[in-house]
C-alpha cells in the first residue's frame, strides 16, 4: 500500500441515539488505489460514505487525517478534494447535464474539461442537453458519473455506481474505476461482486458497521468474498 491519503480511527456513526450504524470503524486509504466496500444490506456502506461526504454530522472518531493532517469532512478545503456519486440523487433536477457540469467545475475552481470521450463511453450523447429531471434513473446516474470522472478529485466516492447502468456502460465504468488511480483514489460500495473483483486493489467486507475482513491485492477472490458474505447471512 502506498502513502496514506485518509486515515480514520475508531469511527462511530448513528442516526439516532438508540442505534449505532458504524462502530469502531478504522481504516486507511492510500494514495492512488481503488478500494471496494461490500456487505449485506444494512452493513453501513452508505452511512460511511455519507459521513465522508459531510452529510451525516452524528459521528465521532478518535482521529481523522487527510494527507497527514487533521481534517473536518464539512470544511471547504476537504470538500474541494472529494466528490461523491450517490446511489440515488434527484438534486439539480432543473439543470441539464452540461449546466450541472459547468456549475460543479465553477464550485471546485476548475475549467470545464472536454468530456466528449466520457459521454461517448457512457453512451450519453442524446442526453447531454436534457434536464436531469427528465432522464431515466440510469441516465441520471451517468450524468453524475461523467461529472465525477471529468472533475478528477483526489478522493472519489461512489455509492452503488453500477445500479441502473446498461451492460456497455457498466463495462466502461469498470474501466474508469480501474484507471482512476492515475488521478487519485476511488472508494466505492457495491453489492455486485463482479464490480468489486474486477476493479479493486483492496476490498473491505462490512458487517454490522465494522470492517470484518480485508482482502488485499492478489488475494481478492470472488469465491472467498462470497463465502464471507454468506457467513454474515447465517449469523
Amino acid at each position: 500500500m502506498g502513502q496514506a491519503l485518509l486515515t480514520i480511527q475508531n469511527l462511530s456513526a448513528w442516526y439516532s441515539n438508540e442505534k449505532m450504524i458504524l462502530s469502531d470503524f478504522s481504516f486507511v486509504l492510500a494514495e492512488h488505489e481503488a478500494v471496494g466496500l461490500i456487505g449485506l444490506n444494512g452493513a453501513g456502506k452508505t452511512t460511511f460514505l455519507k459521513v465522508l461526504s459531510g452529510l451525516l454530522p452524528t459521528f465521532r472518531s478518535e482521529g481523522i487525517c487527510f494527507c497527514g493532517s487533521p481534517v473536518d469532512f464539512r470544511k471547504q478545503d476537504f470538500k474541494l478534494c472529494r466528490y461523491t456519486v450517490f446511489a440515488e440523487d434527484n438534486s439539480f433536477s432543473y439543470f441539464t447535464f452540461r449546466e450541472y457540469l459547468a456549475y460543479v467545475c465553477a464550485a471546485y475552481g476548475k475549467e470545464i474539461p472536454d468530456v466528449s470521450e466520457l459521454i461517448q463511453g457512457f453512451h450519453f450523447e442524446e442526453y447531454a442537453d436534457t434536464l436531469l429531471r427528465e432522464l431515466s434513473t440510469g441516465n441520471r446516474k451517468k450524468a453524475f458519473l461523467i461529472t465525477a470522472f471529468a472533475l478528477q478529485p483526489r478522493l472519489l466516492l461512489l455509492d452503488e455506481p453500477v445500479n441502473g447502468l446498461d451492460f456497455q456502460s457498466t463495462e466502461y465504468l469498470y474501466q474508469q474505476i480501474s484507471e482512476y488511480k492515475i488521478h487519485g483514489t476511488v472508494l466505492f460500495s457495491s453489492h455486485i461482486l463482479e464490480s468489486i473483483t474486477l476493479t479493486s486493489d483492496r476490498v473491505f467486507v462490512l458487517e454490522d458497521g465494522r470492517i470484518r475482513l480485508t482482502f488485499e491485492r492478489g488475494q481478492i477472490n470472488a469465491e472467498e468474498i462470497r463465502e464471507a458474505l454468506h457467513d454474515e447471512n447465517d449469523r
